[in-house]
């Protein structure tokens, strides 16, 4: 019965119109409203409910054994050490448990959301410095499955100075919506952080995209109860440092976060389409500083299978 279930939730033609052909922000709403009912009892047939389409939700790493709300095991925390995170300082770690979707280079500022589905850099982030920054950079799409565990952290020690909001659609952000939604990334609603590194040359930025039945992104550098839709289009805040692997912040259900890194970072060994990561395992490494020709033009590593996706 439940092979039959999570079968029929994966047939691609009923999947888009379930997931997209209702009233998204309507459902998004309900869905706020609801995990935020306070009933173990209600909670608990819940999430055996959710069991019937999501074999792969475990809650035996989850900091508490018992949740009041359905938003609580959403946004659970994790018993300490579960995930440990790679100090390595020239590694850079994957923000958050995630499975890869695109990745690869930035064709000047073409990004991809599916083989075929291109976009541009400055579609999905306003600022003219940070597309200029990220310009031929590297870039990889991870994608928070509801099941997952929904918090993202510092993938290195970093400054954030300020969060970009940007408001949008909530189409759901699964492969079969990518493959039909041209721009989809760029449509949804996201809020945008630059990392701040010591090394001001080098970069890494994280644009969190909302999708259907998230209803809010909460970051801790906001004030206590403020989300990034109370925020201003550009919210400036104190600057706050973040270790890496301490908590940034966390989707109120699965989404995605595409994180973009300049080119002094490398995709570490072995990066694959449809790679499952877990928060705190290497995602980049530093390299050396790219080497300029006698004409000053910068010599950039030439594209092969195992960079990009």
């Amino acid at each position: 019965m439940n092979g039959a279930l999570r079968g029929l939730s994966q047939q691609e033609q009923l999947n888009f119109l379930l997931t997209n052909r209702i009233p998204r922000r309507l459902a998004t709403r309900f869905m706020g409203w609801y995990s935020r009912i306070d009933s173990p009892l209600l909670t608990r047939i819940s999430i055996k409910l959710w069991q019937l389409f999501a074999d792969d939700l475990h809650l035996e790493e989850a900091r508490q054994k018992e949740f009041r709300s359905l938003g609580e095991c959403f946004t659970r925390q994790l018993k300490p050490g579960v995930r440990p995170v790679d100090q390595n300082p020239a590694v850079i770690t994957s923000p958050c448990d995630a499975i890869v979707g695109e990745f690869g280079e930035l064709e000047g500022e073409t990004v991809y959301q599916a083989k075929g589905f291109p976009y541009e850099l400055s579609d999905l982030i306003p600022s003219r410095e940070l597309q200029d920054k990220y310009r031929n950079g590297w870039y990889i799409t991870l994608r928070l499955k509801s099941s997952m565990y929904h918090r993202f952290h510092a993938p290195i020690d970093c400054w954030v100075d300020r969060v970009t909001y940007l408001s949008g659609d909530t189409w759901n952000v699964n492969p079969i919506s990518l493959r039909r939604i041209e721009r989809l990334y760029c449509k949804n609603e996201r809020a945008i952080l630059d990392l701040r590194l010591d090394d001001s040359d080098s970069g890494i930025c994280l644009v969190a995209v909302a999708a259907i039945l998230v209803a809010s992104i909460r970051l801790h550098s906001l004030p206590d109860g403020v989300d990034v839709r109370s925020a201003n289009p550009e919210h400036l805040i104190e600057p706050t440092r973040y270790a890496k692997g301490e908590e940034i912040g966390y989707f109120q259900h699965g989404s995605t976060i595409i994180v973009f890194a300049t080119r002094d970072f490398a995709f570490s060994p072995g990066v694959r389409t449809g790679q499952q990561f877990r928060m705190g395992e290497a995602l980049f490494r530093a390299v050396k500083e790219p080497q300029r020709n006698d004409k000053g033009a910068l010599e950039v590593p030439p594209k092969s299978n195992d960079v990009h996706g």
